[in-house]
């Protein structure tokens, strides 16, 4: 798929999950500006993602790395038109096609997340964090939006 360097552009989104909480954490970005799926001529429109980028931190910030002692673990993931909006951990309760699952054509990305101490019991040297993606796009074969939102989804 070709595109020009002018048009490729970055969004960005965080969502935080309440510690000791449990059930879905979203939070909703807004695509509509980008998305033109029923144009009155010509062809529509959506917005092409091609890579998907997170991190996992202790803080609000983002700055620092998970503490060893870190035993959480949690699913995860970006959906079209889930249209869940932002919510704290356990306020929300996604059903069917809110979920990242690799069952789901509404997903554009899908990972789990296992801390540290949940990864391997007397780990010597401590285990480290378990990052594992089961779906995403590629630079090769993107993920076309035509919905007017993604959800970012955290699900402890």
């Amino acid at each position: 798929m070709s595109y020009k360097v002018g048009d490729v552009f970055y969004l960005s989104l965080d969502a935080t999950i309440t510690k000791a909480t449990a059930g879905a954490t979203t939070a909703q970005l807004d695509l509509s500006a980008y998305i033109n799926p029923i144009p009155a001529k010509g062809r529509g429109s959506g917005l092409a993602i091609y890579k998907v980028h997170y991190d996992v931190s202790p803080s609000t910030t983002g700055g620092e790395g998970m503490d060893v002692s870190e035993a959480g673990a949690f699913r995860g993931g970006l959906v079209a038109g889930a249209g869940l909006g932002n919510n704290a951990t356990g306020v929300v309760t996604p059903t069917g096609v809110q979920q990242p699952s690799a069952g789901n054509a509404l997903t554009v990305y899908g990972f789990d997340y296992y801390g540290p101490a949940s990864c391997a019991a007397n780990a010597s040297p401590p285990a480290a964090p378990l990052q594992t993606t089961y779906l995403e796009p590629s630079t090769e074969v993107p993920y076309i939006v035509v919905r007017d939102n993604v959800v970012w989804f955290l699900k402890v």
